[in-house]
């Protein structure tokens, strides 16, 4: 297949509704450039959707309209006071050096989740406190290897604990957070959402 190239490079784009929802088009958001108070519609896949070191979102709105899933990109970005709508799974967004070359740029502050539904995004080298989290059904581990001791230690439903808890300590370093979606992750390990919420809520490195 044949993909038409789009390009926003090397200028600031204020105030802009952007729709980048052709499935036949790569969308590059290059290096040098600003989006300001944009609203940025999304419904293509990760593989249309690319990012380069130094593109920056500040008071942007995404709209998620298909589910974006594995879209690692995002660490190339700096995201500040940014609004995110719709389902996101497998993505990571702010600094992994570790990443590649390129991805010593990337950082996220201020921004809300709220009104999305995440599921197993991490935040990466930045401070999740200056972040608001989509709640129930979605959860959210704070600082997940340093308390993956402490969550061992618990008695976890289903394969959860075996599988996600145990392997806690094997996350990048960088890592801040991980969330999940509660009816996602039940389904995958054998549970169910209330099961799993009997045991979050014990803890106070996990918000809900």
């Amino acid at each position: 297949m044949l993909y038409t190239k789009v390009f926003y490079e090397d200028r600031e784009i204020e105030n802009e509704r952007l729709e980048l929802t052709d499935k036949g088009s790569l969308y590059f958001l290059g290096s040098n450039v600003t989006f300001r108070h944009c609203t940025l519609v999304l419904k293509v896949s990760g593989r249309n959707l690319i990012f380069d070191q130094g593109t920056r979102f500040i008071g942007c709105t995404f709209e998620v309209k298909q589910e974006l899933k594995n879209h690692q990109d995002w660490v190339f970005a700096s995201l500040r006071g940014c609004r995110f709508k719709g389902r996101l799974s497998g993505c990571d967004f702010g600094l992994w050096p570790g990443y590649s070359e390129k991805a010593g740029h990337g950082s996220i502050e201020d921004c809300d989740f709220s009104e999305a539904r995440l599921d197993g995004c991490r935040i990466m080298g930045c401070d999740p406190s200056t972040l608001s989290f989509p709640k129930w059904p979605c959860f959210t581990i704070l600082d997940p290897i340093r308390r993956a001791p402490e969550l061992r230690g618990a008695k976890w439903p289903g394969r959860f604990g075996r599988v996600t808890v145990e392997d806690l300590h094997t996350q990048p370093a960088p890592t801040r957070s991980l969330t999940y979606h509660a009816p996602s992750i039940a389904k995958r390990m054998e549970t169910t959402e209330e099961e799993l919420r009997a045991v979050i809520e014990k803890f106070d490195c996990i918000v809900y």
